[in-house]
């Protein structure tokens, strides 16, 4: 019996940081390298951004990939910054997304993510999400990965940016897109 090849696939970033947790959370499912694109990305939901970037990249790039967008949602603002968080977070920093909720009672949110693959040019990539909910909180930990700091899943006392490696990427909404991901590759292995 044959042993099942590995999906090769370039994981369309320049985040170090994100790159180093999905090869965490992949572990040997895929052999996956990097390459960072200067995608000019659409207005959208994140389902819309993650097709368009996926399918753009897969042609660029000329084989298998995935990409991927990712989403702070606030309940109070009816999902609101969703898959511009990273404009707001560049702007405001995290005092400032703070202060955008300080008129609302409800600091209930959602992290959102969503992976898109592509196993070849003019193919339709295949999207999976994970969503977890938590709460905005003040910056608690460190402030080297987004919008960590400001986000406590709920179950837990600390913020993302407060956890181990180990213990967010068991539960974040990347974790939860990338276990579908793996799922499918695995189903569907060469």
């Amino acid at each position: 019996m044959a042993s099942k090849e590995k999906h090769k696939i370039v994981f369309v970033t320049g985040n170090l940081k994100k790159l180093e947790e999905v090869k965490a959370i992949l572990g040997t499912t895929v052999e996956l390298t990097h390459h960072k694109l200067d995608l000019t990305e659409i207005q959208g939901t994140s389902r819309e951004v993650s097709t368009d970037k996926c399918r753009r990249a897969s042609i660029e790039l000329n084989g298998p990939v995935i990409t991927e967008d990712t989403c702070l949602c606030f309940n109070a603002m009816d999902g609101l910054p969703g898959p511009y968080i990273k404009w707001f977070i560049d702007k405001l920093h995290h005092d400032g997304i703070n202060k955008m909720l300080s008129g609302f009672e409800d600091k209930t949110a959602y992290a959102l993510c969503t992976f898109a693959y592509c196993a070849k040019p003019g193919t339709d990539p295949i999207l999976f999400e994970g969503r977890t909910e938590g709460k905005i909180v003040p910056e608690r930990g460190l402030k080297y990965f987004g919008w960590d700091p400001i986000f406590q899943p709920d179950g837990f006392d600390q913020t993302y940016a407060e956890m181990s490696k180990e213990t967010k990427n068991s539960i974040s909404h990347r974790y939860k897109a990338l276990n579908k991901l793996r799922d499918f590759l695995n189903t569907n292995s060469s």
